[in-house]
This record gives structure tokens, C-alpha cells and sequence, in this order.
């Protein structure tokens, strides 16, 4: 049980929750930047969550679903105010409607988290402040309290799992939902780098290959938004290539990109593609979630060995990032 100190201060409109950990410090913030692993704890057992976005950097944003044992799902989001990584984040926690946007008929409230070095390992302060008396006393009563520290007694369990978050696993996809799915991968390099390598059309066409046997003759890239982009591949040996076209949606660099994807010549709905890239302890996390127009589609383009060919580039980009360094 890592909870080690629960204090409810009314004066102050504060409740502050300390909790102990066998792991360095870097590990349990990664445990929180990373969606694959707040995903396991964040929630009491019987409502776990998914996090369909995760920022971890200031001005940023994180939307978060949790289903209950009935199916019931119930939203949630955060707003990244401030990050000081490892040591502190700070975030707007908001209930939320099912496509991310805060419920402002119920509170919102300030999370500060904090993690520092101990004799045994690290600790989290966790600082929940509210807006009013009834707010905290509201949400206590909703559970929040019980809730938190059930919630906190699952990390042991993610923090012990290091082989499932390591730098040595590829590229894997998780199907979140009907329509979304997110691929996720550690590559050794910063974000910078590795957001460098998303954005240089020389670059690309080194790594941004898939299997062997393809080049890449064409890549117009989006420089601004609103711009559109082209992507074209063909086999080195000649032959009927392919390609996809797009718009850049959204972008904040060196974390997060968003683009939509269409099939040139093909009648199949765009996808919705939002990248992330967030500094860990090995490297930068990359994640990627899609999302498609029905499930149809989505099993659709798994099936054709969608994740191999993104991982066959995602080590040729490591390769050329290991060059340069």
C-alpha cells in the first residue's frame, strides 16, 4: 500500500495525499507522463481507464474515459498548466463530456503533483485544491477521496512491470475504442529529435520507409496549419506504388502534431492522426492515436500489417538518430 498520509485541510480547501515508492524518481514520473501506464491506475479497480489523449507538457491536454462494471463509461480531462519534469506537473482535472470537453455544471480541480528522492526509493505529494468548501465536500462524497487511494494502490504493480514499457519492446498497437486505436513506441533520441525527423523531408525519406524494398520519391510536407501534405512510396525495383495526402490540423512543437490521412486514389475516409512525443527516461515516447470513421475500417487496416511496417521505420529512424548523435 504506497498511500502513506492522507490530510483534508478545510482552512485551506486542500486535500494532500503522500505516497512511497521502491523505484527511483524518473520511473514514477514516467508511470504519469506515459498513457500506457497512468491508463493501469488511474481509477479505482472497477472502473478503469483509458486515456484517448495524454500531453504531458505545459498547455496541453489529457481526455480520459472510465467504465464502470455495467459498460457505463464516465469522462474526464486535464489541463497541463505546468510541467517541470521529473520533479512537478500541475493540472486542471474536470469532468468531461465523451468528446473531452469540461463539464463546467460540476467542479474542476487543481492537481499539484510533486515527486521527490528518498532514502528507500521516491514520493508523490499529490495536492487536490478545490474551489469552495462545497466543492471539496461534494466531491469527497462522490467518492473522490476512496477513489484516489484505491487508485494509488495499483502502482506498485505498474512500476514493477518494467519489461512491458521498456526501450527494447516495438511498436504496438492498443484498440481503445470502436473507432480509435494508439500505437506506441519508446525511440531512443530526444523530442526534438525525433520531432525533427517528422518534419524534414530528407530525413523522411531515409526512415519513413516501412518494410524494405520501398522508396520514397515523393514528400511535400505541411509546414504550417492548414497547409496539406503528400506522401508518395514505390517499390525499388519499379512497379504500382502508393501514397496518402492530408491537412495539418494542429501543431505545437516539439509535442504534438495533428493531421488528417486519405488513401490517394481510394474512397476510404480519412482517418484522424494525433502525434505525441514525450521525453522519458530511455529516449522519447512517440504515440500515435487514430482514429477511424467505424470499426469496419479500423480492423480493416490493422489487418494489413499496418504496426510491422511501423516499426520496421521506427528502427530505421533509431539507426539514424544513433548515427547523428
Amino acid at each position: 500500500m504506497p498511500v502513506t498520509s492522507v490530510e483534508k485541510d478545510l482552512d485551506n480547501l486542500t486535500i494532500t495525499i503522500v505516497a512511497d515508492f521502491p523505484v527511483s524518481v524518473r520511473r514514477l514520473w514516467d508511470a504519469y507522463a506515459d498513457p500506457r501506464q497512468i491508463e493501469r491506475f488511474w481509477g479505482p479497480p472497477i472502473y478503469p481507464a483509458t486515456f484517448l489523449r495524454h500531453d504531458a507538457a505545459a498547455g496541453g491536454r489529457s481526455v480520459y474515459k472510465m467504465t464502470g462494471p455495467e459498460g457505463d463509461e464516465h469522462y474526464g480531462c486535464w489541463e497541463w498548466t505546468s510541467v517541470d519534469a521529473p520533479n512537478t506537473f500541475t493540472v486542471d482535472d474536470s469532468f468531461a463530456d465523451e468528446k473531452g470537453n469540461a463539464n463546467t455544471d460540476l467542479p474542476t480541480t487543481r492537481m499539484d503533483f510533486s515527486f521527490a528522492t528518498t532514502d528507500d526509493g521516491s514520493r508523490l505529494t499529490t495536492v487536490s485544491t478545490f474551489g469552495s468548501l462545497e466543492q471539496l465536500e461534494q466531491l469527497v462524497e462522490m467518492g473522490m477521496l476512496d477513489g484516489t487511494k484505491q487508485a494509488m494502490a495499483q502502482i506498485d504493480d505498474v512500476l514493477a512491470d518494467l519489461a512491458a514499457f521498456a526501450t527494447e519492446r516495438g511498436a504496438e498497437a492498443q484498440i481503445l475504442s470502436d473507432t480509435q486505436v494508439r500505437v506506441a513506441r519508446v525511440i531512443r533520441g530526444s523530442v526534438e529529435q525525433v520531432w525533427h525527423a517528422h518534419n524534414d523531408p530528407d530525413l523522411m525519406k531515409q526512415w519513413l520507409l516501412g518494410p524494405d524494398g520501398w522508396t520514397m520519391p515523393v514528400c511535400e510536407i505541411a509546414t504550417k496549419v492548414g497547409d496539406s501534405y503528400r506522401y508518395m512510396w514505390a517499390p525499388e525495383g519499379g512497379g504500382e506504388g502508393f501514397g496518402f495526402t492530408g491537412e495539418l490540423l494542429e501543431e505545437d512543437a516539439p509535442h504534438r502534431a495533428v493531421t488528417t490521412e486519405a488513401m490517394i486514389g481510394m474512397d476510404f475516409p480519412a482517418t484522424l492522426n494525433e502525434l505525441s512525443l514525450t521525453p522519458v527516461e530511455n529516449g522519447t515516447l512517440l504515440s500515435l492515436v487514430i482514429t477511424y470513421a467505424n470499426a469496419e475500417q479500423r480492423d480493416a487496416i490493422l489487418a494489413t500489417g499496418m504496426t510491422d511496417g511501423m516499426e520496421t521505420s521506427y528502427a530505421r529512424l533509431e539507426g539514424l538518430l544513433g548515427a547523428s548523435v
